[in-house]
């Protein structure tokens, strides 16, 4: 299937390790020319050359921290730069600390919104006045299937990430019109830093090793099975695609049937 993203131009946050550099490199895959960003300088330069020696894309890497507005401007402001334009925006940020409401402080709720919903607003907020210009743009948030079932000692990320959700349902119907798409994908156990945290909590609560705790996470899910980044990345280079025009406000779980809703 021709995707037809060959030369576009996608920032991906967060995009070093995990789910980010798995969607990058997919994205690259097709042809699309790259901004990447990250904390990390060094992982991200890591990650950069990787993905110019597999693809031979055009990749540009800023440090950066999604959780502060200046930061963002200068991956923006970058990647004008460099590729004069912006067609496709990933949202990716970390995953906010694990605990119960009464864990955290008002202070921990702020660092929470700053990186899961602010963070989102404010890339938002500079990409679509030229997506709106050039009538074409792609935005994927890249959440959790929190949204779709609250889980247990999450709340910030339960909360946060149910906002990102009515952004981008909002945001999917006023910029329909110009071609712009904006979808969310809502990751379940994929085998990720975040995931082998959570499973190390799990491994020390119950005497078990993180291998253990990580098969028995599995083991839970109708696949048989923790998922991998690449499976994810696949749904994302096809929202990204002039293939996926007609589909817009969605809330996609990759999940292998974890969710035990209907919607």
């Amino acid at each position: 299937m021709e995707l037809q993203l060959k030369d576009k131009v996608a920032i991906v946050a967060a995009s070093s390790k995990g789910l980010g550099r798995a969607i990058a490199l997919g994205l690259a895959r097709e042809g699309a020319r790259l901004t990447i960003c990250a904390r990390r300088e060094s992982e991200l330069e890591e990650t950069a050359l990787e993905i110019r020696d597999e693809t031979s894309a055009e990749v540009l890497a800023i440090p950066a921290d999604v959780s502060q507005t200046g930061d963002i401007h200068k991956v923006v402001s970058g990647t004008l730069d460099k590729y004069s334009t912006v067609d496709i925006l990933v949202n990716n940020a970390g995953g906010p600390p694990v605990g119960g409401f009464l864990d955290f402080s008002l202070d921990d709720w702020h660092k929470a919104v700053e990186l899961n919903l602010f963070s989102t607003v404010t890339f938002s907020r500079e990409v679509l006045p030229l997506m709106k210009e050039n009538n074409w743009g792609r935005i994927i948030n890249i959440t959790s299937v929190a949204v779709k079932e609250p889980i247990d000692g999450l709340i910030l990320s339960n909360t946060v990430r149910a906002g990102v959700t009515g952004l981008a349902k909002s945001l999917s119907k006023e910029f329909a019109r110009y071609n712009i798409t904006v979808n969310n994908i809502c990751p379940g156990r994929i085998l990720t830093d975040r995931i082998i945290q959570l499973a190390s909590i799990r491994a020390e609560k119950e005497g078990k090793t993180v291998e253990e705790a990580l098969e028995s996470m599995g083991s839970d899910i109708p696949a048989g099975r923790i998922g991998r980044p690449e499976e994810l990345a696949s749904l994302a280079v096809f929202l990204a695609s002039e293939r996926a025009s007609y589909i817009t406000g969605t809330s996609i779980q990759v999940d292998g049937g974890l969710v035990k809703g209907l919607l």
